[in-house]
This record gives C-alpha cells, sequence and structure tokens, in this order.
C-alpha cells in the first residue's frame, strides 16, 4: 500500500511543479531515450544540491520512473532533515526506504548499505550538502562529493547508473528562504550509464583498491557536474580557489 501513496504524491508534486514552473529536462548525449529503460536503474545521482525544494524536479522525471522510485527506492538522508517536523514527515511519506545516516562513517552508514538488495534503487545527493549562493557550503567549503556514492557502487555489480545534473534552484528558493519565487525555469541534465562499465572506467583511473576507487569516483562526480550542471543565469558555480565564503 506504502508505494501506491508514494507514487500518488509524487505524481501529485510533479502536477504541482508544471503547474508553477516551468521544466526544461535533456538527454546530454542528445540521442532518444530508449523505450523502457528505468527497471534497470540500480543508482540515481543528484548533483549540484541547492534547495530543500528540489522535489520541483519531478516534473521531469517519466512516470515509469517516478513508480520504480516509489516501490523500492533507497534513500540515505541526514539525521537533521528527517528530524525537521515537516521536511522529515514528507520524506519519510514519500520515500519507501529513507535511512537516517549522520555525516560520519559509522554505524549508520553501514545500516544504509545492509539495506541495499538485488532489487533496490538508490537515490543519493552525493554532495552531502547544499549550495550557498557563494557557491560554497553553509562552512565555506567547496562544494564536492563525498566518498559514500563509491560504497554504494562496490555493493552494486548490475544496472545502470543515473546521473541527474541540476541547474540549481537559488532563483526560485535560497536555502533559509520560506517561500519559493513562482514561474521561474529549472533545468535538468540526464546522463544514463552501465554501472559495470562505470566502475571498470573507475578503476582503471584510481585502482581497485579502495582509497583510489574512492577518490576516483568523488573527482569524476565533481568534473562531471561542473561540466553537465545547466546553470541558469541566477545560478551559483563552484567559486575559484580563493573566494570568499559564507558563514553561518
Amino acid at each position: 500500500m506504502g508505494k501506491y501513496i508514494s507514487f500518488a504524491i509524487l505524481l501529485a508534486i510533479k502536477a504541482v511543479s508544471m503547474t508553477f514552473f516551468r521544466l526544461r529536462g535533456r538527454d546530454i548525449r542528445g540521442g532518444p531515450v530508449p523505450g523502457r529503460p528505468w527497471k534497470r536503474v540500480r543508482v540515481i545521482v543528484f548533483l549540484n544540491h541547492t534547495s530543500l525544494y528540489e522535489p520541483i524536479f519531478a516534473a521531469a522525471v517519466p512516470n515509469r520512473l517516478l513508480w520504480e522510485i516509489a516501490k523500492r527506492a533507497v534513500v540515505p538522508a541526514a539525521e537533521k532533515t528527517l528530524n525537521r517536523p515537516i521536511v522529515g514527515r514528507f520524506f519519510k511519506v514519500v520515500i519507501p526506504h529513507p535511512v537516517s545516516i549522520t555525516r560520519e562513517a559509522d554505524h549508520t552508514w553501514d545500516t544504509m548499505l545492509s539495506r541495499i538488495d538485488s532489487d533496490s534503487m538508490v537515490l543519493i545527493l552525493p554532495e552531502g550538502r547544499m549550495r550557498r549562493r557563494t557557491g560554497l557550503d553553509v562552512n565555506g567549503r567547496p562544494m564536492t562529493a563525498r566518498g559514500g556514492i563509491a560504497d554504494i557502487l562496490r555493493v552494486i555489480d548490475d544496472g545502470q547508473l543515473l546521473m541527474a545534473y541540476s541547474g540549481g534552484l537559488h532563483h526560485v528558493q535560497m536555502p533559509g528562504q520560506l517561500f519559493p519565487r513562482l514561474f521561474r525555469t529549472v533545468r535538468m541534465n540526464f546522463e544514463l550509464l552501465e554501472i559495470a562499465d562505470y566502475k571498470a572506467e573507475m578503476a582503471a583511473t584510481g585502482g581497485r583498491a579502495e582509497a583510489g576507487f574512492k577518490n576516483a569516483v568523488k573527482a569524476d562526480l565533481d568534473r562531471r557536474r561542473d561540466l553537465y550542471s545547466p546553470m541558469t543565469p541566477e545560478s551559483t558555480r563552484q567559486p575559484a580557489a580563493g573566494a570568499g565564503s559564507e558563514a553561518g
């Protein structure tokens, strides 16, 4: 029953988003998307995290993929987010298997990895925090991918990896701003990769040892985000080294 409730909510979010925003989604390879590719998607990587209003991007997602998310998505989410009275409850209702994690490599991360089975689809925001208007995180640090995504790829050998490159939502809602600005254009690019091929490429780059593989994946995701995210005029890119930071 839970998957039907989740799917209904995702469809409602999509309908609201399509009513109040102009969505632009594009496959970066420029070709047509195969007829029914979504059942083979095992990992969705969402890059360029800028806002808690990112469910808006549901409008750019085919209904078939929303159904697969409703059925089998495992989503690692920060304890801080899941403990929020409104946002936390929303995620717990919409996502079939949310897993509360800390920002440390501790037992909560081990629990998350143990929840992945042969049918799971993992949805992860590998940067682990939101980009502020400076282009940095809330503590003034550069926005870089963390190593958890490499741990996930190590336990999944087959299927496809869907890269979702956000165009950013600072022009819709800044972190800390309560209400979004409506009738704005939001953009997202997609890329569909074979997990086995991607893992082989990362192993060839960084080696098969855990540390080398993890560093190769993190560097590749940072590169892809900066190369493929369809930034809007109001969006912020990663600042150059030495740029100012935003505290608080």
